[in-house]
């Protein structure tokens, strides 16, 4: 039994070690790629008079489609944002996704709506429109809001999507904060790209929590306050300035977070809009759509823009993130199964051979890895005398790679986009960098096996997720909504 053990012992330190080491060397050579293809970015851009987009003529029009479901305590607050967009032809889709509480009542009155015969199609099957609502007061012309039954994200997604006559939709919650020049940093590969149809634009999503938020608008980036909440920043970072920045320009992208993203409509709608059998919709929509476009031919491109464009609350309790990961795994589990043909397909090229892959054993199969090899340690720690010397030093190497690049993503984006400005906001994040191993990262897989777990017993649920909600410091503490006037609205985009 023992001689058995010994064997194992050492297979398995082996295998350990060329698992760990082949993924931080795929690790590094993302986070160096991104580097080098940020700077270039930043460079290039420094040039670009984005106003010159505004008075184009070439300049496609874009349908905002924020879904709503129970969004009351905002929801004024946050179409008015979104109205204010610097742009100079798109309209903003409001979907009230059946309601119970009054969020419908509220942006009714707010905005004057009335009941409008409005020809759309059910292109994408979708539930029930019961009616769509447009604004008396002129100046609010370019917004439309569906009233509809209760069928989930996806398919409110997919009802704004029919109700929409612009070339390009952009999905993003309607809890989200967009910067006023998102789209238009956006739309900007759209015009650019001669060779290739770009079908899809993603960029970096930030975390509000704590932060100043004043009429819809982040006025103040502060560092959160909950250490749950700063932990997730510094994901955040590692993903979308270390991660989607260097597959994008390999050509291997699998998502483009669904907080926010650009999509031509026409490209969409082919593919049959959003899925409603995942969790995943956004990931498992931009992978139907690659397949799609490889599948028939024709040369496409999905670009990402590095630029912090969208702000969003994440969860600070335990319960709401383990039921936000738990989702996650589900959707990415359900996505890569169901367009496995894609894997090391050839024809699929970058995204086949090594943007499918990566996703499959590094995001979803590693958790697992990982949590069978800590019981199998566990086992031999309890039968058996482990090589210590090897362990110490493995986790060691493990741990100190592990903060560094942390650190590393930390250091980069103060030197790129300069979000924290104060100085002990930046040292409060490089500590967190030191904690997150110990306290964080075994959550995050003990949540990536709940929700394989709960994946294989065939569950589809959401899952109840609670905000807190944004505090807009300039809110007043009435509870009736405040009636949006044209000047309260001009002289807001004027300050």
């Amino acid at each position: 039994m023992q001689h058995i053990l010994d064997i194992l012992g050492w297979v398995l330190s082996n295998i350990i070690l060329l698992i760990t080491i082949f993924i931080f060397t795929a690790y590094f050579l993302l986070a160096v790629f991104s580097a080098v293809t940020l700077r270039v970015y930043l460079r290039k851009n420094s040039y670009v008079d984005y106003n010159s987009i505004i008075l184009s003529p070439l300049t496609p029009s874009v349908s905002v489609i924020a879904p709503a479901f129970n969004e009351s305590r905002t929801i004024v607050e946050n179409v008015r944002a979104l109205l204010s967009l610097y742009y100079n032809n798109f309209e903003v889709i409001v979907v009230n996704d059946g309601s119970t509480d009054d969020s419908f009542n509220k942006i009714m009155q707010a905005y004057d709506l009335e009941k409008v015969n409005y020809f759309f199609d059910y292109r994408i099957p979708c539930q029930r429109i019961r009616g769509v609502y447009k604004s008396k007061n002129r100046s609010f012309y370019n917004l439309i809001v569906i009233d509809k039954i209760n069928g989930g994200k996806a398919d409110a997604l997919n009802a704004g999507i029919n109700v929409s006559h612009n070339q390009l939709i952009c999905s993003i919650d309607v809890d989200s904060i967009m910067e006023p020049d998102a789209l238009l940093k956006m739309v900007k590969p759209f015009l650019e790209e001669t060779d290739k149809k770009v079908i899809g634009a993603g960029g970096v999503v930030r975390i509000a929590n704590s932060s100043d938020i004043q009429g819809g608008q982040i006025k103040k980036v502060n560092l959160p306050r909950k250490f749950l909440a700063r932990v997730q920043v510094l994901e955040y970072t590692r993903a979308f300035l270390m991660g989607r920045m260097a597959w994008a320009r390999l050509d291997g992208l699998l998502l483009i977070s669904g907080a926010l993203g650009l999509f031509d409509r026409e490209t969409v709608i082919k593919c049959g809009g959003y899925s409603i059998e995942t969790v995943g919709e956004d990931m498992e929509l931009v992978v139907r759509m690659r397949r799609y476009m490889s599948d028939n031919g024709e040369k496409y491109k999905v670009t990402y823009i590095p630029d912090p464009l969208c702000w969003t609350e994440v969860p600070s309790s335990l319960k709401v993130l383990g039921r936000q990961r738990n989702r996650w795994t589900r959707g990415t589990a359900e996505t890569l199964l169901k367009h496995k043909k894609i894997f090391f397909g050839r024809k699929y090229g970058i995204f086949g051979l090594l943007g499918y892959p990566y996703w499959f054993f590094f995001e979803w199969l590693a958790p697992i890895i990982e949590f069978f090899a800590l019981l199998f340690f566990l086992f031999y720690v309890i039968f058996s005398t482990p090589n210590w010397p090897f362990v110490i030093l493995l986790f060691t190497f493990v741990y100190t790679f592990a903060v560094s690049l942390s650190i590393w993503a930390v250091l980069f984006e103060e030197m790129t986009y300069h979000k924290y400005e104060r100085k002990r906001d930046v040292l409060k994040l490089i500590g967190t960098a030191f904690f997150e191993p110990f306290f964080f990262h075994p959550l995050t897989v003990a949540w990536a096996i709940k929700g394989n777990w709960d994946y294989l017993r065939g569950k589809k649920a959401w899952g109840k997720m609670d905000r807190e909600g944004f505090k807009d410091s300039s809110a007043g503490k009435s509870e009736k909504p405040e009636k949006v006037l044209p000047g309260k609205e001009s002289e807001r985009e004027t300050s």
